[in-house]
């Protein structure tokens, strides 16, 4: 299943706030509205082992919020990363205007164009600090450090360590991320 914009036309965050709640997890990339299904179980296995990396490492001052919370850095933008960090005062009741300190995407056949193409425009262009991409399937992560208003690329791996610095210090292992949660370790 693909991700179809459900307006031709383009609509401003005003206009995108007003439609009628349906339910649906709705996102506005330049002006169209794009209505995100259900993420597959090796999405949610990753984003949940993301949140359990970063949230012990994070920061006070800092929050980690996932999907769906919206990111708005302009008029024509609503954008639910599958998890974020921002400082706890840029965190708004409906969303975050301030550049994001990180935005992580984890890729699924229906997203993954926008993801790769669209997002990463975006949020370099917003100066998001640091974008993660994790495709599931092969257990790659590729890190996107903002430096001089551009993106500087890194690839990770299957076992290979990704430490990261920024936002903060936390140690992310591509592997680890599609492995299923260790039930007895969990408090």
């Amino acid at each position: 299943m693909s991700v179809e914009p459900i307006e031709r036309q383009k609509l401003t965050l005003a206009e995108f706030d007003a439609l009628p709640d349906d339910g649906e997890r709705r996102e506005l990339l330049d002006g169209a509205v794009l209505v995100t299904p259900s993420p597959l179980l090796v999405h949610q296995r990753a984003a949940y082992q993301f949140a359990i990396r970063l949230q012990p490492a994070c920061p006070d001052e800092l929050e980690v919020l996932f999907a769906p919370f919206d990111y708005r850095p302009n008029d024509r933008n609503s954008l639910q990363p599958d998890l974020l960090v921002c400082r706890s005062e840029d965190a708004e009741q409906n969303g975050i205007r301030h550049p994001l300190l990180l935005a992580v995407e984890i890729l699924s056949p229906s997203t993954r164009a926008q993801d790769l193409l669209k997002k990463r425009r975006l949020y370099e262009e917003h100066e998001v600090v640091s974008y993660w991409i994790f495709e599931p399937e092969e257990a790659v992560l590729t890190v996107l450090q903002l430096e001089n208003g551009r993106y500087v690329e890194e690839t990770y791996k299957g076992d290979e360590v990704f430490e990261a610095r920024r936002p903060f210090a936390v140690r992310i292992v591509p592997a680890e991320l599609v492995r299923r949660a260790n039930r007895s370790a969990v408090v």
